[in-house]
């Protein structure tokens, strides 16, 4: 990777590389794009300007033409071009599949669903991680793993060099810093403070001046994915704040994401999320529009599910998603209760940058009627429930 410049790589995990030759074919026939055609292109002339030569050849995994064409790969999973948008630098740790884990003492604040599979996998990758959850019960699996155990978020804060939190909403976030005991009692100068929780950027401003008013260093990392990404570690990391906090974040970062972003100032990271929370939210109120009104008219819903799989709109999130609908398995992979309060808080965006979302309005509406369901703590896809009631 260090032929190519830093704006042009991404690390991926060793499970997704795939040998070229036997996989060429199928992966041509699955990634259509442009990029990946001419990184293709780029080691069939690597391959014949080796046979022309008459040398040794050398194995196609070990040359940088193959990891370009790795690399395209990471243009499907993450729907974008590798080169714009990839700022954390691949290293060796990453290439062999292994990760080096940093000598700072990491703290965690919140077991929920994202947090508990983070911080397990910060355990894996040989992190020495300090745990506090607000219900302690909820630390005695991560004790067992080989966590320790803070009494206190300003415990946690004091005894360790970088802390992340990953808690519900706004006024949790607050709280764990503001609060009795709170993050801020702990900060002292050089400490690493690190929201990952999906806020307001006006919650995330506020954190992070009275972190730095304390001599911290503050970054917010709220994470696109679910339990089920977050316990398979493959998370997407949005950065910004602090840019030194990011990098000593790096084998954290790689324990518990695929690819991360650094997207500059505080409060950047938060108004991205929301805008992809806010798009998801909408999109899953829709497909279950979809669902109840093929039942409505008459339709299969297996067959509209078939026939949606087939399209371009098929994914791994549409069909997990409709199949527990239909299975009626409305288990939390993210609360709906969540993706209600990031809608609220996009749409109040959209109202600070006087920008209209109708769209996220109408969504809003439909997920409160599934609140008042009493769906609050099910699956986001339990809104299915808010059109049949």
């Amino acid at each position: 990777f260090h032929r190519f410049p830093i704006e042009s790589v991404a690390w991926i995990k060793v499970e997704q590389l795939k040998p070229y030759h036997p996989h060429k074919e199928e992966m041509i026939k699955i990634n259509k794009g442009k990029r990946f055609q001419q990184a293709v292109d780029a080691v069939e002339d690597f391959l014949k300007k080796k046979e022309k030569q008459g040398g040794k050849e050398q194995p196609v995994r070990d040359d940088p033409h193959f990891h370009h064409f790795l690399l395209s790969q990471t243009e499907k999973v993450r729907g974008k071009d590798t080169r714009s948008t990839s700022i954390q630098a691949a290293d060796s740790t990453a290439i062999n599949g292994s990760i080096t884990p940093t000598d700072k003492r990491i703290g965690f604040l919140g077991l929920g669903l994202m947090g508990s599979g983070i911080v397990s996998n910060l355990l894996k990758m040989g992190h020495v991680v300090t745990v506090w959850n607000r219900t302690v019960e909820k630390c005695d699996l991560f004790i067992q793993e080989g966590a320790r155990l803070g009494r206190t978020p300003a415990e946690v804060v004091s005894m360790c060099d970088i802390t992340f939190s990953c808690v519900s909403d706004p006024k949790a976030a607050r709280d764990l810093v503001l609060g009795p005991s709170g993050v801020l009692q702990g900060i002292r100068p050089g400490k690493c403070y690190v929201e990952m929780s999906t806020v307001d950027p006006e919650t995330i401003t506020e954190l992070s001046q009275v972190i730095s008013s304390r001599g911290g260093r503050f970054l917010e990392a709220p994470v696109a994915g679910s339990q089920q990404v977050s316990n398979e570690g493959m998370l997407v990391i949005l950065a910004a704040g602090d840019r030194t906090v990011y990098e000593d974040c790096s084998s954290c970062f790689q324990a518990m994401g695929k690819t991360s972003f650094f997207l500059g100032e505080v409060g950047n990271a938060a108004r991205m999320m929301l805008i992809l929370n806010m798009v998801q939210g909408s999109f899953m109120a829709t497909i279950a529009e979809g669902l109840t009104l093929a039942q409505a008219t008459g339709q299969s819903q297996h067959t509209f599910l078939d026939i949606l799989s087939q399209g371009q709109m098929a994914s791994t999130f549409v069909d997990q998603k409709c199949q527990n609908i239909l299975q009626g398995n409305f288990k939390p992979d993210y609360y709906l209760k969540h993706i209600q309060k990031d809608l609220r808080l996009a749409i109040s965006m959209g109202d600070t940058a006087n920008h209209p979302t109708p769209m996220a309005a109408a969504a809003n509406e439909v997920y409160k009627r599934a609140k008042a369901l009493d769906q609050s703590d099910n699956d986001m896809s339990a809104v299915y429930r808010a059109y049949i009631h």
